[in-house]
């Protein structure tokens, strides 16, 4: 087995799988967090050696339940695992009966940690799933004399006659309002 595992925080895609030796009697204590007093124990973060583990992140099954699908077949349709990657093991994954943990990169919620597995868990293999490439199209003027140009200056639009009307008869009627205020002041 492995001694250490380091998976960064931005680790993503990547399978982690683990047989569990226990008995189906006891895979039940595995994966319940138990509280006692102002501690938190959970056996399998424990044996994974996590500091931070989410539980939506993990898959722990009997392996009887895959049927004719294996562990290889699991790894290749359900988590998108290529077949050139899963083939020179599968003798070995097909091998493994019991109980099994598959851990997905996000189990360790974002967080740079180093796993130190340790029994009840058996590390059998860690696989990347299949991602497309990344490509990058060339930018529209590959031209490395050209330069950015200010965008050209737009002419603002100019009022229309009846808004400039608008506005001279409101300034008018204003002089007319602070002429009469002003009469009316003065005579009183």
């Amino acid at each position: 087995m492995t001694d250490t595992m380091h998976v960064s925080a931005t680790e993503i895609g990547v399978v982690r799988v683990f047989a569990v030796d226990l008995r189906a009697d006891q895979v039940d204590a595995f994966e319940t967090k138990l509280q006692i007093g102002d501690t938190t124990t959970w056996p399998i973060a424990d044996a994974l050696g996590a500091d931070l583990l989410d539980p939506d992140h993990f898959d722990l099954f009997d392996s009887a339940i895959l049927d004719d699908l294996g562990l290889a077949g699991l790894l290749m349709d359900g988590h998108g695992i290529p077949k050139a990657e899963v083939e020179p093991m599968r003798a070995q994954l097909e091998a493994v009966t019991g109980h099994v943990l598959i851990l997905h990169s996000r189990a360790v919620n974002g967080t740079d940690q180093t796993l130190t597995p340790k029994p009840p868990l058996r590390w059998i293999g860690t696989f990347a799933t299949e991602r497309a490439p990344v490509s990058f199209d060339t930018l529209p003027n590959p031209d490395p004399s050209a330069t950015l140009e200010d965008p050209p200056q737009t002419k603002k639009k100019q009022p229309s006659d009846a808004a400039m009307s608008g506005r001279i008869a409101t300034l008018a009627l204003l002089v007319m309002a602070l002429l009469v205020g002003l009469m009316i002041w003065v005579a009183g």
